[in-house]
C-alpha cells in the first residue's frame, strides 16, 4: 500500500505563485516517475507536468515557462512551484507516483486525494 499526501493548495490573485508538494509513504521499493495532473470542474482531468527519477521533466504548453516540477527522490517527495498563476489554472491538484516493483519490470500508479488551488479575478 502506497500513500500520497498533496498540501500547498490556496487562494491566490492572478499573477500570484503557490508551491505544491507530495508526500510518497508505504510500502515503497522504488519511485519511477512523478506527476502532477489537475481536473477543473467540467473538464477531464489533465498532464501539468511530470519528473522521471532522474529528473527529466515534462510540462504541458500551457504551463511551460511559468510552473516547474522538482523531486527528492530521498524524501520520497514532488514539489510544483507554480508563478505568474492565471485563473485558468482553477483547479483541483492530484499528485501521481508511478511505483516500480521486480526491478522496474512492473509499476502501479497512485493518486493524492487533490488539493484545491484557485486563482481569483
Amino acid at each position: 500500500q502506497v500513500q500520497l499526501v498533496e498540501s500547498g493548495g490556496d487562494l491566490v490573485q492572478p499573477g500570484g505563485s503557490l508551491s505544491l508538494s507530495c508526500a510518497a509513504s508505504g510500502s515503497i521499493v522504488s519511485i519511477g516517475a512523478m506527476g502532477w495532473y489537475r481536473q477543473a470542474p467540467g473538464k477531464q482531468r489533465e498532464l501539468v507536468a511530470r519528473i522521471t527519477k532522474i529528473s527529466s521533466t515534462d510540462y504541458a504548453d500551457s504551463v511551460k515557462g511559468r510552473f516547474t516540477i522538482s523531486r527528492d527522490n530521498a524524501k520520497n517527495m514532488a514539489y510544483l512551484q507554480m508563478n505568474s498563476l492565471k485563473p485558468e489554472d482553477t483547479a483541483v491538484y492530484y499528485c501521481n507516483a508511478r511505483i516500480d516493483r521486480r526491478g522496474g519490470s512492473v509499476y502501479e500508479d497512485y493518486w493524492g486525494q487533490g488539493t484545491q488551488v484557485t486563482v481569483s479575478s
